[in-house]
């Protein structure tokens, strides 16, 4: 119930701003009726309309008038509302974004990302190195290319080209950096001149891939043998491994594969997209302090995958 406490009676009195009268005011406006308000704050008519007097009394003017059975805001009134109803809304809205749940009784973090592959290939397979670093952490993984609202459940967002529109701290983890792959018994010893004779996979869902990394190599879409289509990367790594193709991927989703021997970077054809990975750590976070410590991980574990392609 939304219940008129004794103190705001005499808010007029005192000079306390009666908020809670304020926000009774502002949904008669919205409503258009006394009634109405008072059903969707689930409280009385008369609540709402002591509420109404408090304010009226505090304002000292009339912000309501009776017409017949409607109740019709005073020219006063409309312009109270019009200037408190905004504020009133970011009050709210604030206050939920950054409530702090409690905890369900173990620490659990969502991770959403809209990096398909660099979850499969970099993310998720060190996730347990993390979750033991941070006392056993539970890291949920979802992944998403809409953009994302604040009423979206997660605590950490990676992302390459989504932006975050609510408080949250955010990390550089990668500036991304292209190369040619292919599987060794392909492209062992063979020089860039290869992309020429044999087919690239092309990847849907990275339209803007290939056309930066052949500008890069002041080559045109007319140097190449076009190859299959795939949706996403880790759709086509499996392919490029076993096949007689090539790919054009962001070096660090196929990192671990060229160490592990099951891939090789044809020489002279690394290039920068352009693109950088972020993490960003909502503040309303129910575990904000392991939300960023995720982040500082994620970027270790970005710049780690860097510098052993150095050495």
């Amino acid at each position: 119930m939304f219940n008129l406490a004794p103190e705001q009676t005499m808010a007029a009195q005192d000079d306390e701003v009666p908020l809670n009268a304020i926000r009774a005011f502002v949904i008669v406006a919205r409503e258009g009726s006394v009634t109405r308000a008072a059903s969707s704050l689930g409280t009385t008519q008369s609540s709402v309309s002591r509420y109404l007097s408090v304010l009226r009394d505090y304002l000292g003017a009339d912000l309501i008038e009776r017409r017949g059975r409607r109740s019709h805001l005073t020219e006063f009134g409309r312009l109270f509302a019009n200037a408190v109803s905004e504020p009133l809304e970011t009050v709210g809205f604030t206050a939920k974004r950054m409530r702090r749940r409690a905890a369900a009784g173990t620490n659990r973090i969502v991770v959403r990302t809209s990096l398909s592959t660099f979850a499969s290939s970099l993310l998720i397979p060190n996730l347990q190195a993390f979750s033991a670093e941070a006392g056993g952490v539970i890291v949920d993984v979802v992944s998403s290319l809409s953009p994302p609202t604040s009423s979206d459940g997660y605590d950490i967002l990676i992302t390459r080209d989504l932006s975050v529109i609510e408080p949250a701290d955010s990390w550089e983890i990668y500036n991304e950096e292209l190369v040619c792959v292919g599987p060794p018994n392909l492209v062992a010893g063979r020089e860039l001149s290869i992309v020429r004779s044999t087919p690239i996979l092309n990847i849907t869902s990275r339209p803007d891939i290939l056309p930066t990394w052949l500008r890069a190599m002041n080559l045109s879409s007319n140097d190449i043998r076009a190859g299959a289509r795939y949706d996403h990367n880790y759709l086509a790594l499996p392919a490029v491994m076993t096949g007689k193709c090539l790919l054009v991927a962001p070096e660090i989703i196929v990192s671990d594969m060229v160490r592990g021997g099951a891939l090789q970077i044809i020489p002279g054809s690394r290039a920068p997209s352009g693109m950088q990975y972020r993490a960003y750590a909502v503040d309303r976070s129910e575990h904000p302090e392991i939300a960023r410590s995720f982040c500082r991980w994620v970027a270790r574990l970005c710049k780690k995958a860097t510098l052993a392609r150095a050495t």
